[in-house]
């Protein structure tokens, strides 16, 4: 069953704010990222690299758990707990507009001028549980 985000929750996920994100290496122990996010809908959506740690073991196993904070009020939070469904960033678009978001105009194109042979995915987590401070 997925799970809806209300709009505080929408406001922290669409602020510049980086998220940790949290999956199952194989022995099942924890395995965490700092990562930037954004948000289609009610999905919530990041960027990395094909190969990396989290990619691998979101491909083995898709439960995620993904916490951002206010960082103007750190007692004000959201955890969302879901499944992650990832797929190539073509061209590497979404890697170049997180890039932007955070970062202001003109970071994204380090993105687009990686050599091809970088493959970027997009791991898109659908939202199975949402709780914390922002999400009451």
């Amino acid at each position: 069953m997925t799970a809806t985000l209300n709009d505080a929750v929408r406001a922290l996920l669409d602020a510049p704010i980086p998220a940790v994100l949290a999956t199952l290496n194989p022995d099942g122990g924890p395995q965490t990222s700092v990562v930037w996010v954004g948000r289609d809908g009610d999905d919530v959506l990041l960027s990395t690299a094909a190969g990396r740690r989290k990619e691998r073991n979101l491909h083995r196993d898709p439960r995620a758990s993904l916490t951002v904070y206010d960082p103007a009020d750190p007692l004000r939070y959201v955890e969302i707990r879901g499944l992650a469904t990832v797929t190539e960033d073509a061209g590497r678009a979404f890697a170049a507009a997180l890039a932007e978001q955070y970062e202001g105009p003109g970071a994204g194109q380090e993105y687009l001028d990686l050599p091809p042979e970088v493959t970027r995915v997009v791991v898109r987590i659908t939202p199975t549980r949402v709780i914390g401070t922002a999400a009451a």
